[in-house]
């Protein structure tokens, strides 16, 4: 299985028709999604705490995490967001997922790809 990426729309709760698309990297083993600080920045989404992640390597990191939503076609959640930095990738987490109503299909009920969507290829709309 290769890498899956996804344009999806991320704004402000205070302000959900300022909006910006990115391609995020599906991560459904990641909890929260990750977005440049940057954008987060520009968007007017502030942290509302810092947490500690542990890496797959073991490494400890720091990071702000505030709250966006999330839009994909019709689908709208809102989830928390890590405000990424230098060196981060931009993911798209299982609770963004989760958000947008769509969950991860396992290998067993994946059927062949009938759709140029990866959101509905690789995930079932819930």
């Amino acid at each position: 299985m290769g890498l899956t990426v996804l344009e999806v729309e991320i704004a402000n709760p205070a302000q959900p028709d300022v909006k910006k698309s990115l391609e995020f990297l599906i991560d459904s083993g990641t909890i929260y999604s990750v977005v440049p600080a940057k954008i987060l920045d520009d968007l007017g989404i502030k942290p509302l705490t810092t947490q500690t992640f542990r890496l797959a390597d073991g490494t400890k990191i720091v990071r702000n995490k505030g709250v966006a939503v999330f839009k994909y076609g019709e689908q709208i959640g809102g989830a928390d967001v890590i405000f990424g930095e230098e060196g981060d990738s931009t993911l798209l987490g299982a609770f963004s997922l989760e958000s947008l109503g769509f969950g991860a299909r396992s290998a067993q009920t994946r059927t062949p790809a009938d759709s140029d969507d990866p959101g509905r290829r690789f995930f079932n709309s819930r």
